[in-house]
């Protein structure tokens, strides 16, 4: 009898793209396109703004911590709102929540009452709802696909992350140098619009009492597995320690270009776009990936990697090369999380996909907000170049000792509803 092979599995590329093409992952795609549009175009805006109100590279950190660091308290609730509610419901209250928080500082700008307190205050607010509906937002992506085609899903999640990454740090050069900062955050506000329309008709609904996930005795008795788990933990570990010590190389970017390399904000959103061009191209790559790889060995190898960029970025002394640094950067980071993530919701119980997200931007976005409080402390006290280069150091050490113990643990084939935890 002749043997069938999967097409799919000889050319993973043609399929992975073959999902933009489907009407509700498609959909979502290009709505949350046009949304991180408008986020970078505010994320290139927001530190330059409080550079320009007077404030320190502390207060930077501070502003990054204020919409990270909720996630440390608020994201494990998250996880079980994603797994225990009405996804699209969380999703468009929190978003419609965040959309006031770009128009307050449109509206304090143009009124000239902006401070810097102001802005670190509504960063909070969008750290908060950031951190309650991210696993929503994310463990819906599974539910679009079929489960052999979740890594390619969120390759191309990332790649549409990283187009965004280009385009918004792009269309906030054009905006800052003709119009000003409030520009770029007047197009973040009207950046949610589409992605609300868009929830509003395509996301599915979920009946009350459907989820499986409502019988278990205790409310986080899948994250214990999880984190018990040798397999899933060595993804997490890796995140955590990268994002912690590499994700602070974009939060003091502007520092880096201002007063290192004596730049000004056209090559401040460069390196954004060029870090952005990176994370495109790591995002791409990935898609070329069959999806029996062992995604162990791509996550360790992009965490040693982006710590060995982040030491050149800490020792680089021209302004012409950070760009180019920087694209490996982004390929190196968005390769590491992308495959972690990846290989976390590939074995995650569909009962408890919300939180094990919930888990990942523990590690991923709480890890890279605690390592901007605390590289913004090294900053004041030892300069931008010398703490990261620290930085870069112990994520290498920490990177190779987590992927040895890794290693040890054997290959898992399948995954998902048929595991246990």
């Amino acid at each position: 009898m002749t043997e069938k092979h999967d097409p799919r599995a000889l050319d993973p590329f043609r399929d992975s793209l073959a999902l933009l093409f489907t009407r509700r992952f498609g959909t979502f795609w290009f709505a949350s396109l046009l949304s991180n549009v408008g986020t970078w175009a505010q994320q290139v805006a927001q530190p330059w703004l409080l550079l320009s109100l007077g404030a320190s590279p502390f207060l930077l950190g501070l502003d990054s911590f204020a919409s990270g660091g909720p996630v440390w308290m608020l994201t494990l609730i998250g996880g079980l709102l994603a797994d225990r509610s009405d996804r699209r419901r969380v999703i468009l209250g929190f978003q419609s929540i965040q959309m006031f928080c770009p128009i307050a500082v449109v509206v304090l700008m143009a009124a000239g009452r902006i401070e810097p307190w102001i802005v670190i205050a509504l960063s909070l607010v969008i750290g908060v709802t950031d951190a309650l509906s991210m696993p929503s937002f994310q463990s819906i992506v599974p539910s679009m696909v079929d489960r052999s085609r979740i890594p390619a899903a969120y390759a191309l999640n990332s790649t549409q992350f990283n187009v965004s990454r280009i385009a918004g740090p792009a269309l906030a050069g054009l905006l800052m140098a003709s119009v000003g900062a409030l520009a770029c955050f007047a197009v973040s506000a009207a950046s949610y619009l589409p992605f609300i329309a868009v929830a509003l008709w395509i996301l599915p609904r979920r009946a009350a009492g459907a989820n499986p996930a409502f019988d278990r005795a205790h409310p986080f008795e899948a994250l214990r597995g999880i984190a018990r788990d040798p397999y899933m933990r060595g993804a997490l570990m890796t995140v955590l320690a990268t994002n912690l010590l590499c994700g602070p190389v974009i939060v003091f970017s502007p520092v880096l270009v201002k007063d290192a390399l004596q730049g000004g904000v056209g090559h401040f959103s460069a390196a954004l776009a060029a870090f952005g061009a990176g994370g495109l191209l790591g995002a791409v790559a990935l898609l070329f990936v069959a999806p029996s790889r062992d995604r162990r060995s791509l996550v360790s190898a992009f965490a040693m990697a982006l710590a060995c960029v982040l030491v050149l970025v800490a020792l680089n002394p021209s302004l012409a090369a950070l760009p180019a640094l920087l694209v490996l950067a982004g390929i190196s980071m968005i390769g590491c999380n992308t495959s972690a993530n990846s290989l976390l919701q590939t074995f995650a119980p569909s009962t408890a996909r919300g939180e094990t997200v919930s888990l990942f931007n523990l590690a991923m976005r709480g890890g890279t907000s605690l390592g901007a409080l605390l590289t913004g402390a090294s900053v004041h006290l030892v300069g931008v170049r010398h703490a990261l280069l620290v930085n870069g150091i112990l994520a290498l050490l920490a990177s190779a000792a987590i992927a040895v113990r890794w290693s040890r643990v054997p290959m898992r084939n399948g995954g998902g509803d048929t595991r246990s935890n």
